[in-house]
């Protein structure tokens, strides 16, 4: 079937994307050659004067390349091939006899971004649904299409390098403004915009070739080698400075934008070309593609086994408790419409949790990400009660109050004396089993844990925790509703834990107990960012809050016993009334603001070492707090607490900022090798008895040579 039709009226071939049986357009070879053959076949056509291309897809444009040519290459030369042939594609679009018109509506993402760029002329649709982006470094690539040669020429260099650097989205309205599309129209008009603009461009009346949009600071550093050489600097010490090295695209797409403005055309294209090429076959490119590939997975997963349940409609939730979590979950909801029925035992605690949303939403609206008539839409959707008035109804209610058994339980049995039988009981807890809440409800199989991560608007994972009593439709329509939410779902059994903070526990302990070894604390928190997470061990401590570090860690030795006991350093620092950033004391210094200074010298008096400290280098500080937590990864497949070791990577990446370029922590022990692994944690056991033992998966996996992931073919 074609992806492609053609309709042809006064001079003007609108020309539709379609791809058969898929929910966005891709490029594939199959669709490129289709391409191929519509230039030929209009360049041919003296009657047709100009072309429009539009997408037959509601809310989509183009989505780019499909990735799953990206596994067919079989050389770093092999990739720059196809390169090459993808720019011999867009510069017919961009130099042959037809000028074309871009229609965009929808996401418009890297090659069909790339794609617009060589048109003559691009009108946006006027939609929160349309977005442009070149994510091709969140892939571990680089645009390979001529991005980083047509978008500098198009919009500037340093809002190019902005774009390519970070992958992020540009919503229409910034586009317009920054020269990204030509023209913004009401999506109703799009096509009809798109070809009276075909029209003229095919008469001459309007130029193809038009001035670039450019403010003045833009241009005097642009259009000078002094100051294009000073914006490639900036640029490359800001990409070291949080990639931290560990991104080699990044510094790629500097190296190609570069040879665009250095050299010649041509010397740009086939630098690109060339360096497309080489990050295709990067071991950070084949993590980054499986995480892609991993995600596009889940999306699909119902969170049941065999035929799935239709998932319940829930049109609107009550939240129990509004505190920091309750106005987070709430929040989110009514950015999707949702409405939200808040519960809280004080009025002023209500309205401030009311407050708490708004603040939230009101954001948004100060980054122009919605406008004021959908942020006041929004806040109108969350109303607050001291009693369960309007909560009789309700299909879903998440409970997001203090960590503690007995009130959780008072509040479920509360609760569910005014909820529907065949209501959603979802509980958003760190610590406590599933099961224990659930054995106070009058029907355990409508009990299910949401544990959401802070602040929830921004963190994107949700970890749905189930136990053996919990009904197939709850986790079915949990788990759509999350999606519903913007969140990356796993469904985990249900333990102590669950999985995300199982695994963060062994790695939080074993930087207390380098504290207490004597470590410094700015040498284990640079050691673990330098090893690629986002924030280091000792500042997450902070962060989090001792307290609440301190009642988790608790509650794991209680369950693991010696192998899980938290360190002697945090237990005194939390004796002596530090709670972190939120105390404005912690294991860092902390303004009247909050804002994080340097190190506090004097809490190292609750160390037992006291002011002693000693070196330890990164190496040892990354592989004690690494493999505690790889192998704690391992024991939770072990133990049938993941469904699949693809969630353990997702709920690790997503929900502790594992590295990405690493693949997640049981892609990790496909890299290392299961064999290899065992052999260091036995040697960390040895120094150090009882907190390394291999896990007993990991054993037979080594004895066995395999792996978690197949080693060829699509990697999940």
């Amino acid at each position: 079937m074609s992806a492609l039709s053609v309709a042809v009226a006064d001079g003007v071939a609108v020309v539709t994307f379609d791809l058969p049986g898929e929910p966005v357009n891709k490029f594939s070879a199959a669709v490129v050659a289709e391409f191929v053959a519509v230039f030929d076949r209009l360049e041919a056509d003296a009657s047709v004067q100009g072309a429009v291309l539009i997408s037959g897809k509601p809310d989509t444009f183009i989505a780019g390349a499909d990735i799953d040519q990206f596994l067919t290459f079989t050389s770093a030369a092999d990739a720059a091939r196809q390169s090459a042939e993808g720019h011999q594609l867009m510069n017919r679009l961009e130099q042959g006899r037809v000028p074309w018109v871009a229609a965009i509506n929808g996401a418009c993402l890297g090659g069909g971004l790339e794609a617009s760029l060589a048109c003559a002329y691009r009108v946006a649709g006027d939609s929160a649904k349309t977005v442009l982006a070149l994510p091709e470094v969140q892939l571990g690539l680089i645009p390979g299409a001529g991005g980083t040669q047509r978008l500098p020429r198009t919009v500037g260099l340093q809002a190019a390098l902005d774009m390519i650097l970070t992958g992020k989205n540009v919503r229409a309205r910034k586009a317009l403004k920054s020269g990204l599309v030509d023209e913004l129209v009401h999506p109703n008009i799009l096509r009809e915009i798109a070809v009276q603009r075909a029209k003229e461009l095919g008469t001459g009346k309007l130029a193809r070739v038009r001035a670039r949009k450019s403010g003045a600071t833009g241009a005097l550093l642009e259009n000078n080698p002094v100051g294009r050489a000073v914006v490639f600097r900036q640029a490359r010490e800001m990409t070291m400075k949080k990639s931290r090295g560990h991104y080699p695209a990044l510094l790629a797409a500097l190296e190609a934008v570069a040879a665009g403005f250095h050299g010649s055309v041509a010397d740009g294209f086939a630098t690109e070309a060339r360096l497309f090429g080489e990050m295709s076959f990067t071991a950070v490119s084949k993590q980054l593609i499986f995480l892609f590939y991993a995600t596009t997975s889940l999306k699909k997963d119902t969170g049941v086994t065999g035929d799935a349940p239709a998932p319940g409609r829930i049109g609107r939730i009550g939240v129990l408790g509004t505190g920091f979590m309750g106005a987070g979950i709430a929040a989110i909801s009514a950015m999707q419409g949702i409405p939200v029925r808040f519960k809280d035992t004080k009025h002023a605690q209500v309205a401030k949790g009311i407050g708490a949303v708004r603040d939230v939403l009101k954001d948004r609206l100060i980054k122009k990400q919605v406008t004021r008539q959908q942020f006041e839409d929004q806040l109108s959707l969350v109303s607050g009660t001291v009693d369960y008035t309007g909560f009789a109804n309700i299909p879903m209610l998440v409970e997001a109050v203090f960590e503690d058994l007995a009130v959780k339980h008072a509040v479920l049995r509360e609760a569910e004396a005014v909820l529907p039988p065949t209501a959603i009981f979802a509980t958003n807890t760190s610590t406590i089993p599933i099961h224990s809440i659930a054995a106070a409800s009058r029907d355990a199989s409508r009990v299910i844990g949401m544990h959401f991560f802070s602040p929830v608007h921004k963190m994107p994972l949700l970890e749905v925790i189930v136990t053996p009593q919990t009904a197939r439709d709850v986790v079915a329509t949990t788990v759509a509703f999350g999606r519903k939410l913007g969140k990356t779902v796993i469904v985990v059994n249900d333990a102590p834990g669950f999985y995300v903070n199982r695994i963060l526990a062994p790695y939080i302990n074993e930087a207390g107990k380098l504290l207490d070894d004597g470590a410094r604390i700015e040498a284990i928190d640079k050691a673990m960012l330098d090893y690629g997470f986002p924030v280091g061990p000792v500042t997450l401590l902070d962060e989090v809050g001792l307290d609440i570090a301190g009642k988790s860690g608790g509650i794991m030795a209680a369950a693991f016993g010696d192998r899980m006991q938290p360190s002697s350093t945090l237990g005194r620092v939390l004796a002596a009334g530090r709670l972190g950033r939120k105390g404005k004391q912690g294991f860092y210094l902390y303004d009247e603001h909050g804002k994080k200074g340097g190190v506090d010298e004097t809490v190292y008096q609750f160390t037992p070492t006291g002011s002693s400290r000693k070196e330890f280098s990164a190496s040892e500080i990354q592989e004690r707090l690494s493999l505690a937590m790889i192998n704690e990864a391992v024991r939770c497949v072990e133990e049938g607490i993941l469904r699949a070791p693809r969630d353990g990577d997702i709920g690790a990446v997503f929900g502790i900022g594992f590295p990405p370029f690493r693949g997640g922590p049981l892609r990790a022990v496909d890299t290392m090798g299961a064999a290899a692994l065992v052999t260091r944690l036995e040697a960390l056991n040895t120094r150090f008895p009882g907190r390394y033992a291999p896990a007993a998966r990991l054993k037979a996996m080594a004895a066995a040579n395999e792996t978690f992931y197949p080693t060829t073919g699509k990697p999940v």
